[in-house]
């Protein structure tokens, strides 16, 4: 799976929502229950598209594509984040009419969930840029929150990604039977991503043998003049 192709597909996905279009004549009451339904097919494409980034085996193309949906997720989801609160939204009210505040809602739900995704399949790279962010971790708890009282994660295969997420993370604390079920369990993704952590591995003592060479480099050296001494 190339670079090129991948990146793009996970771009738009942060900024795309399912159309409203054939579905404005229903009744406002709902708006919700029409919402989920777009999720769950929103949902597909976002799994589709984590399945490319999983088969790409390629860490170090895996770190520059999420390194760069980070940066774009979390810039949607700060822009979505003003939008719900300039306008009063509260995430247990109506589902919303007007297009601009159901874009940011969506964004914010979407991408949420997304991040869940992410971060439970790709802990490690996720924590190397999450981590030292600050700005990352309260947009992603403000997140949470917003989510967790919309009604959309209630229920179906998407109810247990947010508490996950905030035990991975440690937004919240860790139950004493938490585990990130993508690390033991044999989902479709389970071969994939344990060949991604033995790639990661290996990659990673291919980083420390450069540095230690480096620091070989760095060290006194006889000049040629002392040598013929």
């Amino acid at each position: 799976m190339d670079f090129l192709f991948v990146c793009p597909v996970l771009l738009a996905l942060l900024l795309s929502r399912g159309s409203f279009a054939d579905l404005e004549k229903q009744r406002v009451d709902s708006g919700l229950e029409i919402y989920k339904k777009l999720f769950e097919v929103k949902r597909k494409d976002q799994m589709n598209a984590l399945k490319n980034l999983i088969e790409l085996n390629d860490v170090n193309q895996q770190y520059k594509i999420i390194d760069i949906m980070l940066k774009g997720l979390f810039k949607v989801l700060e822009d979505s984040r003003a939008v719900l609160i300039a306008a009063d939204v509260p995430p247990d009210g109506p589902f919303p009419q007007d297009e601009k505040i159901k874009d940011a809602y969506s964004h914010v739900v979407e991408n949420t969930a997304f991040f869940g995704d992410v971060v439970l399949r790709f802990p490690k790279i996720v924590h190397h840029y999450f981590d030292r962010n600050s700005n990352w971790n309260s947009l992603i708890r403000w997140g949470i929150g917003f989510c967790n009282l919309t009604g959309v994660f209630e229920q179906g295969p998407h109810s247990q990604v947010l508490a996950l997420m905030a035990q991975e993370l440690g937004i919240s604390e860790k139950s004493p039977d938490y585990r990130n079920p993508f690390k033991t369990d044999h989902s479709e993704f389970f071969p994939s991503a344990d060949t991604f952590q033995k790639a990661l591995r290996e990659e990673e003592k291919r980083r420390k043998k450069e540095e230690k060479r480096k620091e070989i480099r760095k060290g006194p050296r006889i000049s040629r003049s002392q040598s013929e001494l």
